[in-house]
């Protein structure tokens, strides 16, 4: 175990002024204008809100397939942000009509002002208030947005997490378990039902429906690369994150892509539109001896492309977990994430997670300011990664 960082997070910390006045405020509006429940009333049409990035919609895959198994008769309506629409595929068939809402907070790109922020609930509210829906569902464990929302539109049972911000506004509340966010996904399910859902991966797992256009295209973009890759040993490495305290250091990318390659492995680099510096300099450090694909895929053919491989290898982020839904091995590396909440969601031996032993992780910060500094992750050795891999590998 290494030393803490010098000046960790405290999460024994009283919440600062913001988030005090903002819980006081949601106190009392709640108390004012939130309806209490309607006991008796059945649960027929059901809400389901889930706002937040990819990786979290496929871990929302297990519980929504379990639920509609289970009680096939609910109508199930969800509500995603219009940026999780690739990860529809991960929830096919098991939600019956969908709402995109720009939730505020996580837009991608220029966030909305106040006013439009504020302005859009009520209007929203009145929208779904004309639906009638019985119980709604808020899966994430402090979205307060979406359980004001969730009053606010008159719904009378309204089920999370009991979290100081959403509390008020809910009908029913579970104690927010130290688990798998699937797992507590499959929790919330269950309480709907009143009956214990599956909350191991093999008894409900992440999935992908890969479509079979992506999976030619996939197959079309290894193929001009045949040349220098041998598909059948195919590694995929995904160095990019949604948070930059996440990444590892090019240089040891390309350390691990040049000694897997000469293992005869081949290797390629993938990545977003938005992620092709980085890609570019991973392949650059390992000498040429990965293939750079980032910025050839979309979201669909890059779970398409990582289905082919022997061994996926990232930090963590949401393309890990499409590794995962789309069965392939992975080697996750974590850094102030909790792996035992954003792990992966699959049997332990084809999915390892890969820590740099700080003490002070995981502490769930994600927004440092020193990144050239900060060493968490990138206290990760190559040499770890590559006996990990080659673990995985052996296994596969």
């Amino acid at each position: 175990m290494r030393s803490a960082y010098p000046h960790p997070p405290n999460p024994q910390a009283p919440p600062d002024l913001k988030v005090r006045a903002r819980r006081s405020l949601g106190r009392v509006l709640a108390a004012a204008i939130a309806p209490g429940p309607q006991p008796g009333r059945a649960a027929r049409r059901v809400l389901l809100i889930r706002p937040d990035h990819l990786g979290d919609l496929l871990f929302l895959g297990p519980a929504l397939r379990w639920l509609r198994q289970q009680a096939p008769e609910m109508e199930l309506t969800l509500v995603i942000g219009p940026w999780g629409r690739p990860a529809l595929p991960a929830l096919a068939g098991a939600y019956d009509h969908l709402v995109e809402l720009p939730f505020p907070a996580f837009e991608r790109g220029a966030r909305a002002g106040w006013g439009e922020r504020w302005s859009l609930l009520p209007r929203q509210a009145r929208v779904l208030r004309r639906k009638r829906f019985d119980a709604v569902l808020v899966f994430r464990p402090d979205h307060w947005w979406g359980a004001m929302l969730a009053a606010w539109a008159g719904i009378p049972s309204r089920i999370g997490y009991a979290t100081p911000e959403t509390t008020p506004w809910l009908t029913e509340t579970l104690p927010l378990p130290h688990e798998h966010a699937a797992a507590s996904n499959l929790h919330l399910a269950g309480q709907l039902l009143g009956r214990p859902a599956p909350l191991d991966p093999l008894g409900a797992p992440l999935h992908f429906a890969i479509d079979p256009d992506d999976r030619r295209q996939a197959r079309s973009i290894l193929n001009v690369e045949r040349s220098t890759l041998d598909v059948q040993r195919l590694i995929v490495l995904h160095p990019g994150a949604g948070a930059a305290v996440k990444l590892w250091e090019a240089e040891k990318w390309g350390a691990v892509a040049r000694q897997l390659h000469q293992e005869g492995y081949a290797v390629v680099i993938t990545g977003g539109p938005d992620e092709q510096t980085l890609a570019a300099a991973v392949t650059t450090a390992s000498g040429d001896a990965a293939a750079n694909l980032a910025g050839r895929t979309s979201f669909g053919v890059l779970a398409a492309l990582l289905a082919e491989a022997r061994l996926v290898l990232g930090p963590d982020s949401g393309p890990l977990h499409l590794a995962v839904a789309a069965g392939a091995p992975t080697l996750h590396l974590f850094g102030p994430a909790d792996p035992v909440r954003f792990g992966p969601w699959g049997p332990a031996e084809r999915h390892r997670v890969l820590t740099s032993g700080w003490a002070c992780a995981p502490c769930g910060k994600l927004d440092w300011t020193d990144l050239p500094l900060h060493g968490c992750v990138r206290d990760i050795t190559p040499a770890q990664v590559l006996e990990a891999a080659r673990t995985l590998l052996a296994q596969s």
